[in-house]
């Protein structure tokens, strides 16, 4: 374990984990609480709180990049005490605790040792939730997959529903795909898809969502937008991958898409937001590809 002032970072790895040998009653008590869930927002809220008496503090903040996680709760005050975390080289995400005065060194101390009942559970969080995202990730695209598909635009829709929030989808399918398979081979066409998921990625917000819906189709989710925005952010995605010119070889390919947008209206399902989404790409198709069509 490296430790350095109050203000500056400090990094809690399982070389710590001696000092646990010998654990209290509170230690006993805090792992049990962590072994009830696999959920990083409850692991970190559970773990402050019960070190709340012991380690005064006002407020935390976790973050952890792997996963685009961030958990934060509180009054934030000047004083600052933080903490990376690992075990076996894995990183698990970074700790933050503030208050308004400073953390002395025998609190210091007594955190560092509360801390070693937290890297295990975060560890089994981190390895629960890699292998979701293995479940839910195409290989090819490093996109979401059709399955993880469902289950999002379920939770999307409730949640829309329930904050009288806005929400859009839109299909896209690449054009002539089956034409680059056939002149090329499917290495181009995996190569092509990758690159088109690619591009769409860079057109889209950190909170919306890219899923490779099958073969050279995808579905883009988008929280909080209404059908203006969905049909801006279709366009942009349209000229964006129109303006690439893919390099395979010694060849050069053009590559465009036609996609469908719609929007969530009163009494929608997954199904008939689905339908709107997919038949407007289809006219998309029909009506000379390259374009984007509403419905």
């Amino acid at each position: 374990m490296t430790k350095k002032s109050a203000n500056n970072l400090a990094v809690i790895t399982n070389n710590t984990f001696e000092a646990t040998k010998a654990a209290n009653l509170h230690h006993y008590d805090i792992s049990s609480a962590l072994q009830t869930t696999l959920d990083f927002s409850e692991i970190i809220t559970i773990f402050c709180s019960k070190i709340e008496k012991m380690v005064p503090h006002s407020a935390f903040i976790y973050k952890n990049a792997e996963f685009n996680v961030e958990i934060k709760s509180g009054v934030f005050a000047k004083h600052s005490c933080n903490y990376a975390l690992k075990v076996d080289q894995q990183q698990l995400g970074e700790l933050k605790l503030t208050r308004n005065t400073r953390f002395p060194e025998s609190e210091l101390r007594l955190l560092e040792s509360l801390l070693c009942c937290l890297i295990y559970p975060l560890k089994n969080a981190t390895l629960y939730h890699q292998a979701l995202n293995m479940a839910y990730t195409d290989p090819l695209t490093r996109t979401n997959n059709r399955a993880s598909f469902d289950s999002a635009l379920k939770r999307e829709i409730s949640l829309a529903n329930r904050n009288s929030n806005n929400m859009s989808i839109i299909f896209l399918d690449i054009d002539h795909f089956k034409r680059i398979n056939d002149d090329y081979g499917h290495s181009c066409g995996d190569f092509a898809l990758a690159s088109v998921a690619g591009w769409i990625k860079d057109s889209l917000r950190d909170s919306d969502l890219i899923f490779r819906y099958g073969g050279e189709e995808f579905v883009i989710l988008l929280s909080n937008t209404d059908f203006n925005g969905a049909k801006l952010l279709a366009e942009r995605i349209r000229k964006t991958i129109e303006n690439h010119t893919l390099a395979y070889g010694m060849d050069a390919l053009k590559i465009t898409a036609s996609l469908g947008v719609s929007s969530l209206g009163e009494g929608d399902s997954a199904e008939s937001i689905i339908e709107r989404a997919d038949t407007a790409m289809y006219e998309a198709k029909n009506s000379g590809r390259n374009r984007v069509v509403a419905a």
